[in-house]
């Protein structure tokens, strides 16, 4: 593993409490689940940031390597990694990921709109 791109990916999740490391950026996604996981995160209303590994495989394989989950995108919060949708939009829907939100950015999370995946 290229601890340089270790360093610079662990300085990206501490300097963004909400990442996501996927296909194409916030404002041009470049896949369905990269847009998938920009759209649930718009319904909270918390800053977050999207970086495209997409032309980036030696980043992608440094990111699989220390987060052992092979498939794009991956979502950290707070620093901690929590996979993608299929992990977050449980728990969104049974009051988990709320928590978690709050207690990132110390405010009381109520999505804006209904959250509705897949």
């Amino acid at each position: 593993m290229s601890e340089q791109l270790k360093s610079q990916i662990e300085a990206e999740i501490a300097a963004n409490k909400i990442l996501v490391y996927g296909k194409g950026t916030k404002t041009m996604p470049r896949c369905g689940f990269t847009l998938e996981t920009i759209q649930f995160f718009d319904h909270f209303g918390f800053p977050f940031e999207v970086i495209d590994v997409l032309e980036n495989m030696e980043k992608r394989d440094v990111l699989s390597e220390m987060t052992n989950w092979p498939t794009l995108p991956k979502v950290f919060i707070n620093g901690k990694f929590y996979g993608d949708t299929d992990i977050l939009g449980p728990m969104a829907q049974n009051g988990e990921l709320q928590a978690v939100l709050k207690e990132a950015f110390g405010a009381d999370v109520q999505p804006k709109t209904t959250i509705n995946l897949h």
